[in-house]
């Protein structure tokens, strides 16, 4: 059984899912890793969720303010044998819906070249490429989304 819960960035669970999904950057983001994580860190975030399967964490993700009508997707992590279930919409889903509940009405993230499946995913989830932005402008293997929210 799924369950999606609302958090904090203290919830245990979500820092066990963040250190697998860092791990797996080092990997992927190559040399790129340590300019990325310097703006990956959980102490400026405040609304996380946990995705559960049978009562064990599995996936991850947070949103945190970027301007007066924007959110960040941030962290998302789903772990490798739970891919391919449709967890991860529904966490996308859960920080869309909260975005709105707190009054934003749109969504922005980034995630790298390197991320084949996340960058598939996010299209599938009906964000759209946008200029990169703020850290992100002239970094090659950046891609930049957005998401208007109803």
């Amino acid at each position: 059984m799924l369950e999606i819960k609302r958090t904090d960035a203290k919830n245990t669970d979500l820092i066990q899912l963040v250190q697998e999904l860092d791990a797996y950057l080092k990997v992927t983001d190559g040399e790129d890793h340590s300019f990325y994580n310097q703006f990956n860190g959980l102490d400026a975030i405040k609304h996380c969720v946990v995705a559960y399967v049978d009562g064990q964490a599995v996936g991850c993700g947070a949103i945190k303010k970027f301007d007066a009508t924007t959110m960040e997707i941030k962290r998302m992590y789903l772990q490798p044998e739970h891919r391919g279930k449709s967890i991860a919409d529904q966490i996308i889903r859960e920080l869309e819906v909260w975005t709105v509940d707190l009054g934003f009405s749109k969504c922005v993230l980034e995630t790298g070249d390197r991320q084949v499946e996340a960058v598939k995913f996010y299209h599938k989830m009906g964000y759209q490429i946008i200029p990169n932005y703020g850290q992100y402008k002239g970094m090659e293997n950046s891609n930049c989304f957005e998401k208007v929210l109803q």
